[in-house]
């Protein structure tokens, strides 16, 4: 029987073929002779084709042994390494995390990647918002064979939201005996920067020091398989247990404290200020343990010290030390690949699997973040002076308007436990008709099921209750108090029976809060959720040349695919009522509940056409075409295609090209999600603060009146408030992708292979949300009315406090387009009696990443650059340059240098001359190029046995840091996670043994 259509890549000594370039394997004792591969297909198609042809399309490819070789036992960890990828969810993000692991292409969105098991599509990884793409947490390492990367849009191939590439997951399903792998990793530092120990102890903070050991990840597999009735099938299956230990900022010194930036006091700032006049500092809130109670007048700020209202000398709460560097995470997987070969015609095939993955992210305490806006002067709870101090000569019944920021150390971190729980089965035949046809028919269904529960954050509701307190007087018709509590503080609440649970939280004075008050103030919150996915596909490939369809200057005919697909995905995601009502008050704002589901009917064919072959000039030339008709239940139709040119007029050399036209329809979440209130980060409100940076006609665009002009108080956190959601009248993203290179395989240098391709990605109608900074600007700066009706301030101008927001929901917005040149180049050549080397080159050269947020707004750049509305790094060149010295005693060495360019930083903060005149200045906290070195080991103890270890980061190089990262959701601890090492050095030690 002729192999399966869906994911054979051809592998070379080296790892390379024309198709695809694969990354060196080590140890070189376990690659496979490419030999033996008779017939390919190569992701992005479906067309089956001999093992000396191509694709149109360059494919990377990564296979197990690399996964070995570097250690990691995170599957996004190993990609996150390839230039094409940049970080999104990883185990290194606390605040905003999903509990899942995501892959982005060419930084484009994880949305906008596809990611295939065997060439069928994953579910969405979760019903939580960000967590709609595939998680990669369900993936078994261990029986991962490859993973191949195909860059650019590839719906014509596989349908929707192959915007930006196709990650296509092989696994083992031949495999007979039994295997065990088993292996154990710790991160280590040396604590020995002295700017921050020093920076985080003048700030007044406990700062780590010296060497420290971390992190541990353990990792068990089992894989166990047997051939069927003289080898008519095969049974594999495996099993999986993964448990990573937490790592907090507090490890690390870098992370000691949350970074701010120092701005110089504005007597001292005669001129224009500029970057020199900024230094570092620690930041941080000031939702503080002793509280802030301020009425936001640029006059009155207070904190507690003792049972007295002190000024507030502008010291803020260190949040970052809480905070989850590395989240534990704790996963199990399991499952059981088959195949039997039911006669000549017919081979019925299955995959199930199953994976229960739960982690926890953690912040800091949660708190009063200024939901309150006034204090009765009859609270009993104030002490004298404290009552002088705020309410002066005001009488009995009246109260002030003081906001409060009071941080609730005394009830713990904030913990987001997130669980999630998999399965997936595949059920399938496939097989040839006859000699020229051949065909393969599957259904599939696979489900993820989410439990949420929050810890430790305390409901605002109560917050309100619970400071609303007077001094209980009751007394019965015979004139004796009523309850015990006569005489003593007691919440409003309880005397007007609208909840008699309530207890006051003296926050008044120091060590006044009880444990009966935080037993009443805080709210555990639950949230539950499904995805499901149904997936009803066949398909037909022939290769006409039995019908004598070629032409007549080609040798072979024209091979041809035609198929149907139907698709149904639904999603279900349930928050409790604390969530629901935004009453959690270190959420931000209501969680909406989603509830929808998506269906789409699919015709496709593809034809691959020899124009050209062996002829002067042109050894072979083909095209290459594809086509999809997609119908969705929304009323939504879309038509994706493809075509692609391969020429080989040499046979050292393969040039190929191809135009690519991909959609993606909006998904579940995004058209069905409820609108709520979110917050995002601004470092100040234009028309906020004594002295705004926006002029009087500026801000009255923005709703601002003359009598609030000037006395609009700014967010003390820097978070305001803006309208998210869900737009059901989406239209679906475009893209075109052009892709145009060449493979040089010359023959007069043995074991050298190069390619270099160019690519171009444009995407426009893109699904997203108009950042709120940017409807502020450009309502400001052109008076567009739609934009300025999107801004509702509140009573006093503010945009952070109750209802006040920016209306921001899902809409099709500009365009994003980035192109650039991927290299990749492989040299093999042996020692004589030293054994053999294998090098490898892989890097992605990036000349153009734009974006555009709104129709005529600025064209933004953020090739090198990081930081404003182009968030994470973006930087212009990332490389790996790896070495395999295969040792004739068994023992195979592997070094690897790891480079990715300098980023400069685009963020800007203002700052007043001595005149009140705010000045923007740039922050300047530009990221140098990073270079890691790695070095890793693998021995043959044995014909069964294989040790490796290894050490990632051996020079334990730092990350670049910075006071921004939390302004974009995958930073934590003053860096970015998942683009830089963030923990040090990664040391591993692992052990193979085949029974």
């Amino acid at each position: 029987m002729k192999k399966n259509l869906l994911s054979v890549a051809v592998k070379g000594a080296l790892g390379l073929t024309a198709a695809a370039i694969m990354v060196p394997a080590m140890p070189a004792f376990a690659q496979q002779d490419a030999e033996m591969v008779e017939e390919v297909v190569v992701t992005g198609s479906r067309i089956q084709r001999d093992a000396n042809e191509t694709s149109v399309s360059p494919v990377t490819s990564v296979n197990a042994e690399d996964f070995k070789a570097t250690g990691v036992v995170r599957v996004e960890d190993l990609l996150n390494d390839l230039p094409q990828v940049a970080a999104t969810q990883t185990a290194g993000q606390a605040n905003g995390a999903t509990g899942t692991a995501t892959v982005d292409l060419r930084g484009l969105g994880a949305q906008r990647t596809l990611v295939l098991i065997d060439g069928r599509r994953m579910p969405a990884g979760s019903p939580i918002a960000g967590g709609g793409s595939a998680d990669l947490n369900q993936i078994p390492g261990a029986l991962v064979e490859r993973v191949e990367v195909l860059t650019g849009g590839a719906s014509a191939a596989y349908g929707s939201d192959a915007i930006a590439g196709v990650v296509n997951f092989v696994m083992m399903d031949d495999f007979e005996g039994v295997r065990f792998e088993t292996q154990t990793s710790v991160y280590q530092h040396n604590n020995d920067n002295s700017d921050m120990q020093d920076l985080v102890t003048g700030s007044g903070f406990d700062v780590a020091d010296g060497s420290v050991t971390d992190g541990e990840i353990n990792d068990f597999s089992m894989i166990m398989g047997a051939n069927l009735d003289s080898g008519r099938g095969n049974v594999t299956a495996y099993a999986n247990y993964r448990k990573i230990d937490a790592v907090l900022q507090s490890d690390r010194d870098y992370s000691g404290c949350a970074l701010g930036v120092r701005t110089p006091p504005k007597s001292t700032v005669t001129g224009v200020p500029t970057s020199a006049d900024l230094s570092d500092r620690c930041g941080g809130s000031a939702t503080m343990p002793t509280g802030l109670f301020t009425p936001f007048d640029g006059a009155n700020y207070y904190t507690v010290s003792g049972d007295q209202f002190v000024p507030w000398d502008g010291s803020l709460f260190n949040y970052g030390p809480l905070n989850y560097f590395q989240r534990p995470d704790e996963r199990w997987t399991m499952g059981v690949f088959g195949h039997y070969d039911i006669n000549e015609n017919a081979t019925a095939y299955t995959q199930l699997s199953y994976a229960d993955d739960r982690t926890v992210a953690q912040i800091a305490p949660s708190g009063n973040f200024f939901v309150t806006d006034s204090i009765s002067c009859d609270n009993p709870l104030l002490s004298a002076q404290q009552r002088d101090t705020i309410c002066g000569g005001l009488g009995a019944g009246e109260s002030v308007p003081y906001y409060i920021g009071r941080r609730n150390v005394e009830g713990g971190p904030r913990q987001d436990d997130l669980r999630h729980t998999s399965f997936r089965g595949v059920f399938g035949v496939r097989g040839d008709i006859n000699e020229t046809w051949s065909y393969d028919a599957y259904a599939q269904y696979a489900e993820v099921s989410m439990e949420e529960t929050y810890l430790n954050d305390m409901s605002g509701t109560r917050i309100i209750r619970a400071l609303d307190v007077v001094t209980d007087n009751r007394l019965d018709s015979d004139g004796n108090p009523l309850a015990a509590s006569y005489g003593q503080p007691v919440c409003q609440s309880v005397l007007d029976g609208s909840d008699p649970t309530c207890v006051p939280w003296n926050i008044f004075q120091e060590g006044g809060v009880t444990p009966e008050a935080l037993d009443y103030l805080i709210l555990p919150l639950f949230a539950r959720g499904t995805t499901e996915q149904e997936i009803y596909s066949a398909y037909v490939t022939g290769d006409l040349t039995d019908y004598g369809v070629k032409l007549p200057t080609a040798d072979s005919g024209v091979a041809v695919v035609m198929g149907a697909e139907t698709r149904r995905e639904a999603l279900n995601f349930s928050p409790d009522s604390g969530f629901q009502s935004g009453d959690g008050a270190g959420q931000g704002g209501p969680t909406k509940p989603v509830s929808g589901s998506l269906s789409v009917k699919e015709f496709f064919t593809e034809a691959n056409i020899p124009l050209v072959s062996g002829m002067t000039g042109a050894e072979y030339a083909g095209l290459e075409v594809a086509y999809r008709y997609s119908d969705y239940d929304t009323g939504v139709t879309t038509d994706t295609y493809k075509f692609g040119l391969d020429w080989q007029p040499v046979s050292d050399l393969r040039v190929r090209a191809s135009f690519q036209s991909a959609v993606r329809h909006a998904n579940i979440r995004e058209l069905f999600t409820g609108q709520g209130i979110a917050l995002f980060d601004m470092s100040s409100d234009p028309c906020g603060g004594a002295a705004p940076s926006a002029s009087l006609e500026e801000c009255a665009l923005t709703g601002v009146t003359a009598a609030q002009y000037g006395s609009i108080p700014n967010s003390p956190a820097g978070q305001y408030n803006y309208l998210q959601g869900g737009n059901p009248d989406l239209a679906p993203e475009e893209s075109e992708t052009i892709s145009a290179g060449f493979v040089f395989t010359p023959s007069f240098v043995e074991g050298l292979s190069v390619s270099l391709d160019y690519f171009n990605i444009e995407v426009t109608e893109a699904i997203s949300f108009v950042d709120p900074q940017t409807i502020i600007s450009q309502c400001m700066a052109t008076g567009d009315a739609a934009l300025c009706g999107a801004i509702n301030r509140g009573p006093n101008g503010n945009l952070w406090i109750g209802d006040a927001n920016v209306v921001s929901t899902n809409t099709n917005i500009g365009f994003f387009e980035t192109s650039g040149i991927d290299i990749n180049a492989n040299y093999g050549f042996d020692l004589a009696s030293m054994g053999s080397v294998d090098l490898n080159f892989i890097a992605t050269y990036l000349t153009k990443w734009d974006q555009q947020e709104i129709p005529g707004a600025e064209v933004e750049d953020c090739v090198g650059q990081w930081g404003g509305s182009c968030g994470t790094p973006t930087p212009e060149f990332v490389s790996t340059l790896r070495a395999t010295w295969a040792t004739p005693v068994g023992v195979d060495v592997t070094a690897a240098w790891r480079h990715i360019s300098e980023a400069n930083d685009l963020n800007t903060i203002g700052v007043k001359d001595v005149n009140d005149v705010v000045h923007t200045v740039d922050v300047n906290q530009d990221f140098d190029a990073m270079n890691y070195l790695d070095l890793s080991a693998a021995w043959a103890a044995s014909e069964t046995v294989v040790i490796r270890g290894g050490i990632s980061n051996v020079t334990d190089e730092e990350p670049p840091l910075t006071a921004n990262a939390g302004a974009g959701i995958y930073g934590n601890g003053n860096t970015f996670p998942g683009v830089y090492d963030s923990l040090g050095r990664y040391a591993f030690l692992g052990m193979t043994v085949d029974f």
